[in-house]
């Protein structure tokens, strides 16, 4: 995991970056297991072979290119607020557009549309919004990593 100062884990959603599977390294761990388990058969050796009785083997360099690009995409977040995840993100883009340090800071945090997804994936963001604008950041983000140590993750 990628060693970022504490003040920058919680993202300008509101979500808090060492709660994510990517920053956990879920997928970067679950891409090298399948390639080990992989290696260790021999069936990265044998695919043409093998594509001989099961066709859609043949596709197998294909696939090692996609989880290739699972690693080097989601294997190591720095956080977005150190230039991580989507650069196109509309909540980053608003917040920054509108100079808060995160969405709680906005009157319009309950209603907004770019939080929509990020609500859906995760019933829990407009109460830890509430939580950040009653307290603070800091409070949150300690309450979260108290979490995060006891085995919390968003996915």
């Amino acid at each position: 995991m990628t060693t970022t100062d504490l003040a920058n884990l919680v993202g300008y959603c509101g979500l808090y970056c060492n709660a994510c599977g990517i920053r956990q390294e879920k997928i970067k761990t679950v891409v090298n297991n399948l390639r080990d388990i992989i290696s260790a058969y021999g069936f990265d050796k044998m695919m043409p072979e093998l594509a001989k009785w099961e066709p859609n083997f043949k596709h197998y360099k294909e696939f090692n290119k996609v989880m290739e690009g699972l690693v080097k995409m989601f294997g190591d977040c720095p956080s977005c607020l150190q230039g991580g995840g989507d650069p196109n993100c509309k909540v980053r883009i608003c917040a920054k557009q509108k100079g808060y340090r995160i969405c709680a800071e906005c009157s319009e945090t309950e209603i907004c549309e770019y939080l929509a997804p990020y609500r859906k994936g995760y019933k829990g963001l407009t109460s830890d919004l509430r939580t950040v604008k009653q307290k603070n950041i800091e409070k949150f983000d300690e309450g979260m990593q108290k979490k995060v140590d006891e085995g919390y993750s968003y996915t």
